[in-house]
């Protein structure tokens, strides 16, 4: 196990819990004035508008509603909310939605109050000074931005993320009920993107991490379970209530402590959506099957080791070439009874960009993408080649 250091700072509200939350926290960071970040107009129709705007009369807080967040958020609007709203003298920005609304509200909150051009921490990473604090009302149970360090942010194809802690929320609302209105093609596609972060932490070429393997471990059975029990009964409140939580420890960097994650399936996966605004979560699909594929043939250890314990395959005299296999097949089947593409071509997509987004991705094949198996140009297009 390697030397760590682990904090998170995001406070966590849980369930059906009172609007006064809110007031408190914004009276914690002495919010004067307030920006409230969305897509479209389900915050007005799932009633939490009504309740912030409520909350903000009644304490003479000045707000600002900005609904136009789409998913692979662009730079281009991040720059449009802080030019637009830099006279406001924000003091907190409260994002309301999924990932895309949160990481929008993260790259905000880093450009706000810096004086060069935002997309600077994506290329260069300057030392981040100081940001505006950020507050969650999570309403989509998948990408665990609401606890995590990290914001992902789309400039035309090209998508970069940018990690410090300072951009780690200040606290979050997570009401399993809101995830109700969700069509149950953006909670599967949810489900998809927490496994991907508990395999993409589970590759790992440390040794001894016996306590983070058993908890990525239980989350990722859990997380089959729930996914399974969702499927054969949506409207089931229990099963939304694990799923919600799932989604925020698999990306709140705990279960990552002491290990090297890996990220290659991420990265490859951000070169897609960044070409062709594919979901996330189904393009995790499509990407991580073949991942697994791939180094079911060059270094198949550790996902060897995920399938004999969450398949039960201990007692058996298969290869780990084998064992990743039966891994793969599993985890088809689950992507399927989720009702997600599992390969390019179900996207019409073929290979007539793979060396471009490799060479993007591997900064003109100066550098390798993952730590599992470091992936340089030649073997992310192998990757791609078996996701077709």
């Amino acid at each position: 196990m390697l030397d760590f250091e682990f904090q998170n700072a995001t406070k966590v509200y849980f369930g059906d819990w009172s609007y006064k939350k809110i007031l408190e926290e914004l009276n914690k960071y002495n919010v004067k004035n307030l920006l409230v970040l969305c897509s479209g107009d389900y915050i007005k129709t799932l009633g939490i508008f009504s309740e912030i705007e409520k909350i903000c009369k009644e304490d003479n807080i000045k707000y600002y509603l900005e609904s136009g967040v789409v998913p692979n958020p662009e730079l281009d609007y991040v720059k449009s909310i802080i030019a637009n709203y830099r006279e406001k003298n924000i003091d907190m920005i409260l994002a309301v939605g999924g990932g895309s609304v949160i990481d929008t509200a993260k790259a905000v909150a880093l450009g706000y109050l810096y004086e060069g051009d935002v997309w600077d921490y994506f290329v260069s990473n300057p030392i981040v000074e100081k940001v505006l604090p950020v507050g969650v009302i999570s309403t989509i149970p998948s990408s665990g931005s609401e606890t995590s360090n990290a914001t992902i942010i789309t400039k035309g194809s090209s998508k970069k993320g940018f990690e410090d802690d300072k951009i780690v929320p200040k606290f979050v609302l997570l009401n399993p009920l809101y995830t109700r209105t969700l069509p149950t093609y953006q909670m599967c596609c949810g489900i998809s993107d927490i496994l991907s972060h508990l395999v993409e932490r589970y590759l790992t070429n440390v040794k001894n991490v016996d306590t983070t393997d058993f908890l990525i471990e239980g989350a990722i059975q859990a997380l089959l379970l729930n996914g399974n029990r969702f499927i054969e009964n949506p409207e089931d409140t229990d099963v939304r209530r694990e799923i919600q939580w799932l989604a925020t420890i698999g990306h709140n960097n705990f279960m990552d402590v002491g290990r090297e994650a890996d990220w290659a399936s991420h990265r490859i996966e951000h070169e897609l959506s960044g070409e062709y605004k594919i979901v996330h979560g189904e393009g995790m699909a499509v990407v991580l099957l073949a991942y697994l594929k791939y180094i079911a043939n060059v270094h198949p250890i550790k996902s060897a080791q995920l399938a004999k314990r969450i398949l039960k395959l201990e007692d058996n005299d298969l290869s780990d070439k084998e064992l990743t296999s039966k891994l793969i097949d599993y985890f088809y089947d689950f992507y399927k009874k989720l009702g997600l593409r599992t390969s390019l071509k179900e996207f019409d997509i073929t290979n007539d960009k793979f060396e471009l987004m490799s060479l993007r991705a591997t900064n003109n094949d100066t550098s390798t993408v993952g730590h599992y198996y470091p992936l340089d140009s030649a073997k992310f297009i192998e990757v791609l080649e078996l996701a077709l």
